[in-house]
């Protein structure tokens, strides 16, 4: 016996309803009546369909505002220990795997310690974090947009 001769016991496979398929599949309607909106294939209302009203959320009132905000890569002071050199920018960080999404700023945030002198160019980053590097002797370079260092660096290079 060979894997292509293997079959199922008889009896246990059925075939399935082939619906609206000719006198083979439930015959003529296929259990769908005769006719109408329901009948076609595809066929049917959405889920929030009304009636042809307005659906609930335009009805609704629209009011306050809605704060999209910014989603940062975050990076932690004891993920820097993992990362080659002394200057860390986005290139280095990316290379390392500590930044996976491109489009996304990078923040630093306090979350362990620093060891060494490390420069670091970041979008933003937490006092508390600029705190720590600046004690173990390094600098956080804030490249975001938005920021007043940004303008800084902008200008002496």
């Amino acid at each position: 016996m060979k894997l292509h001769d293997l079959t199922p016991a008889p009896g246990s496979r059925k075939d399935r309803k082939r619906v609206g398929r000719g006198p083979g599949g439930t015959d003529k309607t296929a259990g769908r009546g005769h006719k109408g909106q329901k009948s076609r294939s595809g066929a049917g209302k959405g889920q929030f369909f009304e009636g042809g009203r307005s659906t609930l959320i335009s009805r609704l009132p629209k009011r306050g505002f809605n704060n999209v905000g910014t989603t940062y890569e975050v990076i932690n002071l004891a993920q820097l220990a993992k990362v080659e050199g002394d200057t860390l920018d986005r290139t280095a960080l990316e290379l390392a795997g500590l930044v996976r999404r491109k489009n996304r700023p990078v923040k630093l945030l306090a979350r362990g310690e620093v060891t060494r002198p490390v420069t670091v160019h970041v979008d933003a980053a937490s006092e508390a974090a600029v705190r720590a590097v600046e004690a173990a002797g390094g600098r956080v370079v804030l490249t975001g947009a938005g920021s007043d260092n940004a303008e800084q660096t902008e200008q002496a290079g």
